[in-house]
């Protein structure tokens, strides 16, 4: 077994991020992902941070895919992409709204040749409405959704992009799982469906369950937010910063305890759990404070050995040698016959029946072409004629 997903066969018209994300998800999971490219490429795979004709945006987004070159604007690479479709069981594209149509790729000419086919389509601002035509980027959803305000702290202060970008990655969850719902959903009635999933929904869904509490109560919503604090929950001692999170009452008096300083027990302004909120800054300020006397190290073995929710603050090249990641096996190596030796992460879903596999690494453009014509009952001959006429196209390599 290679996955709770094999046998099921998905054509991938995605580029860039969210879709091929996505996309490889649920090639991780077993799925046999084809990737439709333009004579161009996936935009991703000209990006910068490269080795052996690969970057690593392509790399880390299409493992477990299949390449097949395909020029859609000839009507004889269009019939050939249909003619895949006829034994598929998803098909995903995330065109601005309209270009699938205009293309030829749309839902009602995809349902001809595979009427109960998943038709996922992953978009920007939305389907309709003033803003769906805008071209999309990770900052303008950011943006618009308000989660650059939330980073900011307030209303009132600078807003701030979060440094990564969360509402492709957001995005390209959200659609795996809605695209395995809908073909669950077709396993018990035997008919397919459309899913779309829009990038700014996903974003402002994701912050209402922490983020929109005080616009939640219809009538009593807040005029302005404000932060809660100008201080975040990283602290700096005498060496490194550590993240410490005290939160109920036994972890403010462990805190006090294990810091040896249990007169802040008596002071008036945290007594309760109330009052510490209310005091947020001057509580904030003592705990820095504290912490500015002695190391990390030290710190986090105190704080640790009574039970004080704390933590390193690790670099990225830190991270990936943290013994818990070692023991989570989140990180594996693997080796790319083009790019050589990589370090990726596992999918974070486990199965205990159906365990998700690295079958091979990300594709060479068009590299599978041939090999999955035919597959699809192309003849030698029909292939040939597609690729003298660049209708299709094959990798290099292979050429």
């Amino acid at each position: 077994m290679s996955g709770p997903l094999e046998g099921v066969k998905i054509i991938d018209l995605t580029a860039v991020i969210s879709g091929p994300l996505s996309t490889m998800t649920l090639a991780d999971q077993g799925a046999d992902v084809i990737k439709i490219e333009t004579p161009y490429g996936d935009y991703a795979r000209h990006v910068a941070t490269r080795r052996g004709g690969f970057s690593a945006s392509f790399l880390n987004n299409n493992r477990n895919k299949r390449s097949v070159t395909l020029d859609l604007k000839q009507p004889a690479g269009l019939e050939t992409l249909k003619r895949l479709c006829k034994t598929a069981d998803v098909f995903v594209q995330n065109f601005r709204p309209g270009v699938a149509d205009r293309i030829g790729v749309g839902e009602d000419a995809i349902r001809e040749v595979q009427p109960e086919i998943v038709y996922a389509a992953i978009t920007g601002f939305g389907f309709a409405g003033p803003y769906a035509q805008k071209p999309t980027y990770d900052p303008l959803i950011q943006a618009v959704s308000g989660l650059t305000t939330i980073q900011g702290g307030s209303d009132e202060d600078r807003p701030r992009l979060v440094r990564t970008i969360v509402p492709d990655k957001l995005t390209a969850i959200q659609a795996s799982q809605a695209i395995t719902a809908a073909l669950f959903s077709r396993l018990r009635t035997g008919k397919g469906q459309r899913v779309n999933i829009t990038m700014l929904d996903t974003v402002v869904s994701f912050m209402w369950s922490s983020d929109m509490g005080g616009h939640t109560f219809i009538g009593d919503e807040m005029e302005v937010e404000r932060a809660q604090s100008y201080i975040d929950l990283i602290y700096e001692t005498s060496d490194r910063y550590i993240s410490v999170a005290v939160m109920l009452d036994k972890q403010w008096k462990a805190f006090a305890v294990a810091t040896g300083r249990e007169d802040i027990l008596d002071d008036p302004r945290f007594k309760t759990a109330e009052l510490r909120e209310e005091n947020k800054d001057d509580r904030l300020n003592l705990i820095q404070e504290i912490l500015m006397t002695n190391t990390s190290e030290y710190w986090l073995e105190q704080l640790a050995s009574h039970d004080v929710p704390c933590a390193p603050v690790l670099t990225r090249k830190d991270m990936i040698r943290h013994p818990q990641i070692k023991t989570n096996e989140t990180i594996i190596e693997m080796e790319h016959p083009d790019a050589g030796p990589l370090r990726q992460t596992q999918q974070p879903g486990r199965f205990s029946r159906t365990p998700t596999e690295i079958r091979f690494g990300a594709p060479r453009h068009g590299q599978h072409t041939i090999e999955v014509l035919q597959e699809s009952g192309f003849s030698d001959a029909e292939i040939q004629s597609l690729c003298a006429s660049g209708a299709a196209r094959t990798d290099e390599h292979d050429a």
